[in-house]
C-alpha cells in the first residue's frame, strides 16, 4: 500500500472499520439461468450492459491506491464472458478477488478456463442452495444441482478455492439445512467457506414475494460497479420488472474511483448509530 493510500481518508476509514474494504463489480446482467430470487432479473434475455475489462482492471488498480483491501465480481453470470477468467488473474495481482458464478459452465473441456483461477489471491464462489437436485433446481433451473456437484470436487482438484453459497428463504442456522452442510464438506470446500446467507426482498424476489425486506442500513455498504453507475452494497444495483432500481445508487461515475468512494464514505458520515449490516447478508 502506498503513502497516499495509508494517508487518505478512504484508507482511515476503513482500518477504523467505517467503511468495508471490498469493492464490487457487476461484470455483466445476462445470466444462462433464470433464479427464481435473482436481484437483476438475470436470464438469457437480459439486455447485454456489462463493465469492459479496462474497466475493471481501473477498478482494480485504483482500488488498491485508495486502501481497499479485497474485490468481488458477480453478474449475471460472470463466466459467459469469454476474456473473465484472464482479466480476474491481472486483477488479483492488485488485491484477492472473489468470483460468483453458477458453476454451469464447467462441464466438459471448459472446466479448463475456469482452472486458470487456481491462484492464491482467487476464490471462486459457488452457488448451491439444496442438497435435493429437485428443491435447488426449482429456484436455479434444470440440472443445476448436477453440474454443480460435478464442477466442485473438478475445480479444488486443479487447485481452485472454492466458495459455497445458500441462498434461503428460513433460517439461516435451521437444522434442515445440516444434510446441505454435509454434502458441501464432502466435495471438500472447508466449513469456513460455505455461506449460508437469506434472500433479500429486492428484484425478481420482490416480484414474487420472497424473502426479507431491507433497507440501506441493512445491506454491507460495499461500494459496487456497475454498468449503470456505483452503488450502495452488491445488492443495490437491482432491477424490478425490467428497471433499474436507483434508490441505492451513489453516482453515475465509476471512474476515477474516488468518486463514488468518496460519495459512499460520505453518506456513511451521515448514518444514525445502528447502522450495521444485521440480516446475515454476505
Amino acid at each position: 500500500m502506498t503513502d497516499v493510500a495509508i494517508e487518505s481518508p478512504i484508507a482511515q476509514a476503513i482500518a477504523e472499520g467505517t467503511l468495508p474494504g471490498r469493492v464490487w463489480l457487476y461484470t455483466n446482467y445476462h445470466c444462462n439461468l433464470a433464479c427464481s430470487y435473482c436481484l437483476t432479473e438475470s436470464s438469457p434475455r437480459s439486455e447485454r450492459r456489462q463493465l469492459e475489462p479496462s474497466t475493471m482492471l481501473a477498478v482494480a488498480e485504483q482500488a488498491k491506491e485508495l486502501g481497499f483491501t479485497a474485490l468481488g465480481v458477480t453478474g449475471g453470470e460472470p463466466f459467459l464472458l469469454p476474456w473473465l477468467p484472464e482479466t480476474v488473474l491481472e486483477m488479483a495481482s492488485h488485491l484477492p478477488v472473489v468470483v460468483l458464478t453458477n458453476a454451469t459452465l464447467f462441464g466438459g473441456n471448459r472446466i479448463e478456463h475456469g482452472a486458470l483461477l487456481a491462484h492464491p489471491n482467487i476464490s471462486v464462489q459457488i452457488s448451491l442452495d439444496s442438497d435435493q437436485p429437485d428443491v435447488n433446481d426449482m429456484a436455479r433451473g434444470p440440472d443445476n444441482f448436477a453440474k454443480v456437484i460435478e464442477a466442485v470436487p473438478r475445480l479444488i482438484d486443479r487447485g481452485v478455492r472454492v466458495r459455497i453459497a445458500t441462498t434461503t428463504g428460513g433460517s439461516l442456522d435451521a437444522p434442515e439445512l445440516d444434510p446441505l452442510r454435509d454434502l458441501v464438506a464432502g466435495l471438500g470446500v472447508a466449513p469456513d467457506d460455505h455461506l449460508v446467507r437469506p434472500i433479500v426482498r429486492r428484484g425478481r424476489a420482490d416480484e414474487m414475494a420472497l424473502g426479507v425486506r431491507a433497507q440501506a442500513r441493512d445491506i454491507p455498504s460495499e461500494l459496487t460497479i456497475t454498468a449503470d453507475g456505483a452503488f450502495w452494497g452488491s445488492f443495490g444495483p437491482t432491477v424490478r420488472a425490467g428497471r433499474l432500481d436507483l434508490d441505492l445508487l451513489l453516482t453515475r461515475t465509476v471512474l476515477p474511483l474516488s468518486v463514488p468512494a468518496n460519495a459512499l464514505l460520505g453518506l456513511l458520515g451521515g448514518m444514525p448509530e445502528g447502522n450495521d449490516a444485521n440480516l446475515g447478508i454476505r
